[in-house]
C-alpha cells in the first residue's frame, strides 16, 4: 500500500457508534415480565367482542413436504405454501398465531408426508391445540411427473400446480377438495376451418377445483394423476419436455386432428370428472394463452354431482 492509499482511507467509527449514527438507542430500563406465565395473554381475552370471526390465521408459509404418486417419480420432497386457519367465537379477541408454526414444526420433525389421511389428523389435532372447535390447512405444491415422448421414448420433467384442502369441525367432520392446474396445448377449430393451410394454437392451462367423497381413498386412486389425465386427455396435444423431431411429428399432427375451443375443453374435462366416482362437486376453468392475440380466451364450468339425489 503506497503513501497516497494510506492518505485515502477511511477512518470508520466502531460498529456501535455507527449503529447510534444510525439511529438505534441505549436500552430503557426493563419492567414487564420475562416469564411466559407472568405475561399477559391478550388473544386469551375473555369478554363480548362483537362478532364471530369465520377464520383467522396465517398464510403464505413456505415449508418442504414429502409426496406420493403413481407417477414417476413416485416419492419426492417439493416445497409446500401453506395457509392455516379457524374460526373464533365472539367471547375470544383472537388466536395465538404460533401455534400454528408450532404444529407444522411438530409434523416437519417426522417427516410432513403431505397426504389426506395425515392432514385430516393435522387438521383435528390443530382444532384442539388452538382450543377451537374447527381448523383448516390448504398447501399448495409443484407436483413433478416424467413425460416421454410418443416416438423417441426421451423422458424429461413436466409439473403441475396442485392445491388440498382439508377442513375440521367437531361436529361435521371433515371436509376435503383437491385442485390441480395443468398445462395443455390446443389448436383453433375456426383457424382450421377457414384457412387454406395451417392453423394456429395456444398453451392452455386447465384449472380443476375438486369436492372429493366422505369415503375417497387415497391408497387406491391419486386424485393428482385422475386430474392431470382429464385435462391431457381431452386437449388437442400434450405438453412434452422433450420433443425429437419424430415426436414433434406426431404431437403437432395429433393437435391437428384435434382442435379444440376452451368451451371444448371445459365440457370435454367436465365429462370426465363426472364419470369419476370419487368426485362431488368440481369446477373447471380453461385459459387459453392466444398466439395471434393479446388477450386470452377463457371458459368455466361448474357442476354438482349432489343435487341429482
Amino acid at each position: 500500500m503506497n503513501k497516497t492509499q494510506m492518505k485515502n482511507k477511511k477512518q470508520l467509527p466502531s460498529k456501535q457508534e455507527r449503529h447510534k449514527l444510525f439511529g438505534s438507542v441505549t436500552p430503557g430500563p426493563r419492567t414487564k415480565p420475562v416469564e411466559k406465565e407472568q405475561m399477559v395473554d391478550l388473544q386469551n381475552s375473555k369478554k363480548d367482542f362483537l362478532f364471530e370471526i369465520d377464520t383467522v390465521g396465517i398464510s403464505n408459509v413456505k415449508h418442504p413436504i414429502r409426496i406420493q404418486s403413481t407417477m414417476t417419480p413416485e416419492i419426492q420432497t417439493t416445497i409446500g405454501t401453506f395457509a392455516f386457519g379457524s374460526s373464533i367465537n365472539m367471547e375470544s379477541k383472537g388466536t395465538n398465531m404460533s401455534r400454528f408454526t408450532q404444529q407444522l414444526d411438530a409434523y416437519h420433525q417426522e417427516g410432513f408426508a403431505v397426504d389426506l389421511e395425515t392432514l385430516k389428523k393435522f387438521t383435528k389435532e390443530l382444532a384442539g391445540r388452538l382450543k377451537q372447535s374447527d381448523a383448516s390447512v390448504t398447501v399448495e405444491y409443484p407436483w413433478f411427473f416424467e413425460r416421454k415422448g410418443p416416438a423417441s421414448q426421451m423422458a424429461g420433467m413436466n409439473h403441475a400446480d396442485a392445491t388440498v384442502t382439508v377442513s375440521y369441525h367437531e361436529e361435521s367432520g371433515f371436509d376435503m377438495e383437491v385442485g390441480l392446474e395443468a398445462t395443455i396445448t390446443t389448436l383453433c377449430p375456426c383457424s382450421k376451418e377457414i384457412s387454406e393451410y395451417s392453423a394456429h394454437n395456444q398453451r392452455g392451462n386447465v384449472s380443476m377445483s375438486v369436492k372429493l367423497s366422505e369415503d375417497f381413498d387415497e391408497n387406491k386412486v391419486d386424485w393428482k394423476a385422475a386430474l392431470l389425465e382429464a385435462a391431457e386427455s381431452n386437449a388437442s396435444a400434450r405438453i412434452h419436455p422433450v420433443l425429437k423431431r419424430p415426436d414433434e411429428k406426431m404431437v403437432t399432427e395429433q393437435a391437428y386432428e384435434n382442435p379444440r375451443f376452451v368451451e371444448d375443453i371445459v365440457r370435454l374435462v367436465a365429462a370426465d370428472l363426472y364419470e369419476y366416482a370419487f368426485v362431488e362437486k368440481f369446477e373447471i376453468t380453461c385459459r387459453n394463452e392466444e398466439s395471434i392475440h393479446l388477450h386470452d380466451a377463457i371458459a368455466t364450468l361448474s357442476y354438482d354431482k349432489r343435487e341429482e339425489r
